[in-house]
């Protein structure tokens, strides 16, 4: 999916300077007169998918919230991003510039899909190009409200361009917000092909949609639901773990077979490079070190696991051609996801590593953690087994590393299910919202507040502009 080469139409999206209240949309006043062939509304549709990428220009802090927050890193740096440091502390506010930078970016692509789904019935085009233009753009709807749902709770909720004198409104509900997520990916489903053709990988699927429902689902503890619809993904018949787990953050094996949809980024400067591969680096290999595993995460591995050699570097190890110290991190530790060699870029900041939000391995442990919970425990062994017999089999001595879990008492599934989650898919930007899910974030995580930190604050500048929006409790 070529993204760097579509040419952005600025009259149909709000700067990313700017809130999303802030001023009357150009959008508004202009899109009529641009959306008059398909070709429009491809360009569109592409730029639909601009905030999805780690790019210096996007400022797109979501890792942070998901891991710096976490059990799993600790924030490194030089001290140039303090709101990175709050998050690692609780200490943020709502004046937090990350949690700004990052609201107004879910609603530049909300409004970007919007947009589109106002204005393509006025354009003459075969109804497949519409239905798969639709749907592209109500996948990524769903998903730019899944993930403000993670970060803030509830949020004001636009399904089409609001005239000026409508967009100042309340917060919706986090469960009506995912109602419509939901039936944003039921209607996508319903729209989107299985595959698209290689030009257009990268691009959302029919099983993208069905994954991004079951993972609503998940949020909302509905287990039965997330069953049905890990069987639709199934279904299709195209998804299926690599026998490398490695291969699923290499430059020349990804969109593979386990990538159920995949966030593309290119080694050119034109803002669609992949910046975790500077922000994460140790600062001793020309990066910002800003995420630093925990020990306690390293601990977290089971003896002989070897995922755990591919998600974090350490002393003496092979760390991108150069020989890992102790002293590359504070606690000794550095993450190895999402980097790439030096010589392999033009310069550090440009990466080429995608970004997977869902990947098969991961839709099968939500089937097993809905078993677990739905107390179908013994049925909840085959999914499990099929993630942790993908990484024995990679073991140095298969024989004896990760044994099946065999277990039918449902807190040691549940234990193991979420063990293997965090083994599976650490830095991987799932971790502080899996423990939030879990009600265990407290236990977990020193300095987390229940009642309060469960979600971020929204952003001050935001409350600011629109009186109706009130704040999350305890900011």
């Amino acid at each position: 999916m070529k993204f760097h080469h579509y040419i952005l139409p600025l009259a149909l999206i709000f700067a990313s300077c700017q809130g999303i209240l802030d001023k009357e949309p150009i959008a508004i006043l202009d899109a009529g007169s641009f959306f008059q062939t398909e070709d429009d509304a491809e360009q569109a549709l592409n730029a639909a998918y601009q905030p999805l990428v780690f790019s210096s220009s996007n400022n797109n802090y979501y890792w942070a919230m998901a891991e710096v927050t976490s059990d799993e890193a600790i924030t490194g740096g030089d001290g140039s991003r303090p709101g990175i440091t709050e998050m690692d502390a609780f200490t943020y506010t709502p004046r937090t510039e990350e949690f700004n930078s990052f609201w107004k970016l879910q609603y530049a692509g909300i409004t970007q899909c919007n947009l589109v789904l106002d204005n393509i019935g006025k354009i003459d085009m075969s109804e497949a190009s519409r239905n798969r233009i639709s749907g592209e753009a109500l996948f990524l709807r769903a998903f730019y409200y899944f993930q403000l749902t993670q970060v803030f709770g509830d949020v004001p909720l636009f399904t089409a361009i609001a005239p000026p004198d409508q967009v100042k409104v309340p917060k919706t509900p986090v469960a009506q917000v995912r109602a419509q997520i939901i039936a944003d990916c039921d209607q996508a489903a319903e729209r989107l092909p299985a595959q698209h053709p290689s030009i257009d990988v990268g691009r959302a699927t029919k099983g993208a949609a069905y994954a991004l429902a079951a993972k609503t689902y998940l949020y909302e503890k509905n287990w039965d639901k997330v069953v049905e619809y890990v069987g639709k993904v199934k279904g299709l018949g195209i998804y299926a773990l690599v026998p490398d787990y490695g291969d699923n953050f290499r430059k020349y094996t990804q969109n593979n077979s386990e990538s159920v949809w995949e966030i593309q980024h290119a080694n050119v400067e034109l803002g669609v490079s992949n910046f975790l591969n500077q922000w994460w680096a140790s600062k001793k290999y020309e990066g910002y070190g800003f995420a630093e595993a925990t020990e306690s995460f390293v601990l977290s591995f089971e003896a002989n696991d070897p995922r755990r050699k591919f998600t974090v570097a350490m002393n003496n190890e092979d760390y991108f051609g150069v020989v890992y110290k102790n002293s590359f991190s504070s606690t000794k530790y550095s993450v190895r996801k999402y980097l790439q060699a030096k010589d392999s870029v033009t310069q550090k900041a440009d990466g080429d590593i995608n970004y997977t939000p869902i990947r098969y391995a991961e839709v099968l442990l939500w089937e097993a953690e809905a078993l677990t919970e739905l107390n179908r425990v013994a049925e909840a062994q085959a999914p499990l087994e099929q993630v942790r017999a993908r990484a024995r089999a990679q073991a140095t001595d298969p024989a004896t590393a990760l044994p099946p879990v065999t277990t039918t008492d449902q807190q040691a599934m549940r234990d193991a299910v979420r063990h293997e989650r965090q083994v599976e898919l650490g830095f991987e930007l799932h971790r502080f919202f899996d423990l939030v899910r879990w009600g265990i974030a407290p236990q977990v995580l020193p300095g987390f507040q229940v009642g309060k930190h469960e979600v971020f604050p929204l952003p001050q500048t935001e409350i600011d502009l629109n009186p109706a929006l009130q704040q999350n409790a305890g900011y």
